[in-house]
């Protein structure tokens, strides 16, 4: 017999009993039932319970095991006795009969339990990850993981695509983000830089005549880590494809994601058709490029019903140029308990407040009917609607569908500014009254991105997405139009209110891009100092190319129900981007920066 196991922890079943069975895992819950012991073992594939009673020679061997210590037990295979068995395990209708045992590998005080879900410091969890990856739910969501990048290459492949995998020391590159920096011993006071993205080797890949490369890309941005993105280094489904618009990559990567979604959402819906949303709809409809589409509200602006009234507030703002006036519905929101709950939030996020309007029926209201008796039809009340009278409050009413027991909630003033909040106290709204369905995942691409957006910090026009994306409209809206006017052929996809991939149709000719980097304050030959590999390229023949990338780890999230990216990650950073397992980042010695050419000048 294998020294260690003739099954593993998830074989043993009803045809084996009778048979001698070898097993080692970890010792996961022990249990003492008036003097017969209980373990059940575990290991990668399963869990096993075996059995100990003081007839066994073994017994006061496995007296002495504490939990995940790491064990051998050989002994008989036996069905449970009547009425024990457990439907909720595979092997639940067997037990090991223990005969033989020896520790493999005994454990100290645990620092946090691997039985059971219980709730630890994320320190904690970080710095002991190995026995937090022991643990039932970060196993199978890593299992996932396996499972789903796996799909993914197959269904690539399936697509024509080839798999290669690009340098990861590079130069460095203005993807929006900063750069890890490597620096060279050999060439002293220079640097490589890691990737954020492998978006111009990907790109010279089309120029060599490669047509469909797709990679599972390893990425490293120096960000400020939050709850949808990994600090340092995360991975992308990366792709690229030649002679292609912007409609083939919508057709050939749709069915891609819709099937891994699928294959391993758990039997939620998955949206058959994927809608095109311009991102200018999606910010004045959802105050979002990622909207959430699982919640029905969509928002409307109603200024005009504010102009001129009684409400002073709105209605003087109306007479500034730009400013509006955004509604917010709220179907089954009309308690003054609840638009009470939302002012108070608002004024959590830093606002003056959340106006609003209470729809109610007036057969049903008692003052109504005590004033009006047999009044009838939709009444309103509030602040807004005392000032703005009734007909007003009717008219938003009917412009936004909705009906008694119903609210509206308002945000006002310049767009720009209050997009975000707009977006957000939808999102909150849809939450607090139970109207998102989270049994569906709801796809979208969001097309049509502004090339170009004005950068206040810098007082310059700065590229908004992807530097090397084509402008709609190509050199000629380069040449010609207000570059804040120009829309880009780049596109998102947006799940249940992630941003999920992002990508577009690459600027391939030579002169477009060197006007494009103009406009936002490049000169050619900065254009050629940085970007001189590709620049070179698209002189000799550059096919008409375009792509996108992935987010591999937010996926995982979406498909095994989590709302941080570290539960579905091996050995995440904290949030301030430290590797506590490791000890990472931690100083250089005196020999290493001397190789470099170093030296510290720490920052106070």
């Amino acid at each position: 017999m294998h020294p260690y196991r003739s099954h593993t922890c998830a074989q043993p079943s009803e045809a084996l009993v009778g048979q001698e069975v070898r097993l080692s895992g970890w010792c996961h819950r022990i249990r003492d039932h008036g003097g017969v012991l209980f373990i059940d073992l575990r290991d990668h594939y399963g869990m096993t319970q075996c059995v100990a009673d003081p007839d066994s020679p073994a017994f006061k061997l496995v007296e002495t095991f504490r939990s995940e210590w790491v064990v051998r037990l050989d002994g008989k295979l036996r069905k449970r006795p009547a009425g024990t068995e457990n439907a909720d395990m595979a092997t639940g209708q067997v037990e090991l009969y223990i005969t033989a045992a020896e520790v493999l590998g005994p454990a100290g005080e645990l620092p946090l339990p691997v039985f059971g879900d219980q709730d630890y410091p994320e320190e904690t969890r970080l710095k002991y990850r190995f026995l937090d990856l022991r643990r039932e739910r970060l196993h199978r969501n890593i299992m996932l993981r396996v499972k789903v990048v796996d799909s993914m290459r197959t269904r690539m492949k399936s697509a024509g695509f080839n798999e290669f995998a690009t340098p990861i020391l590079t130069a460095s590159s203005p993807e929006g983000a900063r750069d890890f920096l490597v620096p060279s011993r050999i060439h002293p006071g220079t640097f490589y830089a890691l990737p954020q993205a492998p978006q111009q080797y990907k790109q010279l890949l089309m120029m060599a005549g490669f047509d469909r490369y797709f990679q599972i890309a390893p990425c490293f941005r120096d960000e400020d880590p939050r709850a949808d993105r990994l600090p340092g280094e995360f991975y992308q489904l990366d792709l690229e494809m030649s002679f292609v618009t912007q409609e083939d990559i919508f057709d050939t990567i749709e069915p891609v994601i819709s099937g891994v979604f699928r294959e391993f959402g758990g039997g939620k819906s998955v949206t058959e058709k994927w809608p095109r949303i311009p991102y200018a709809e999606a910010i004045r409809k959802y105050g979002s490029d990622k909207p959430d589409l699982r919640n029905p509200i969509v928002m409307q602006e109603v200024s005009e019903h504010f102009r001129g009234s009684n409400f002073k507030v709105f209605a003087r703002l109306l007479e500034a140029k730009g400013n509006e006036v955004w509604a917010i519905p709220a179907p089954g929101g009309g308690q003054r308990t609840f638009a009470d709950r939302m002012n108070s939030w608002a004024q959590a996020e830093g606002q003056p407040g959340l106006g609003y309007i209470l729809y109610f029926d007036r057969a049903k209201d008692e003052t109504i009917q005590q004033q009006t008796p047999g009044a009838t039809g939709v009444g309103a009340r509030g602040p807004i609607a005392n000032n703005i009278g009734p007909e007003r409050a009717e008219a938003i009413r009917v412009q936004l569908g909705l009906n008694a027991g119903d609210a509206a909630f308002f945000a006002a003033g310049d767009p720009a500014k209050f997009t975000r909040f707009a977006g957000d106290a939808r999102t909150r709204v849809g939450k607090e009254l139970n109207l998102i369905d989270e049994n569906r995942y709801e796809f979208a691409w969001i097309v049509d991105f502004p090339m170009f957006e004005f950068n206040d910090d810098d007082k310059k026009v700065d590229f908004s997405h992807n530097p090397f994306s084509m402008p709609q409209g190509g050199l000629d809206a380069l040449n010609n139009q207000d570059p804040l006017t120009i829309k880009a052929f780049q596109y998102d996809i947006a799940c249940n209110g992630y941003e999920i991939a992002s990508g577009g149709i690459r600027n391939h000719r030579p002169e477009a891009m060197v006007k494009a980097f103009e406009i936002a304050g490049y000169s050619e030959q900065t254009v050629i100092d940085r970007f001189g590999g590709m620049y070179r390229a698209f002189q000799y023949g550059a096919p008409p190319h375009g792509g996108m990338a992935a987010g591999v780890d937010r996926i995982i999230m979406l498909l095994a129900g989590e709302e941080n990216l570290r539960e579905v990650a091996l050995f995440p950073m904290n949030q301030r981007a430290e590797d506590l397992l490791m000890g990472a980042p931690s100083e250089a010695t005196p020999k290493q920066l001397r190789e470099l050419s170093l030296r510290v000048n720490k920052q106070e």
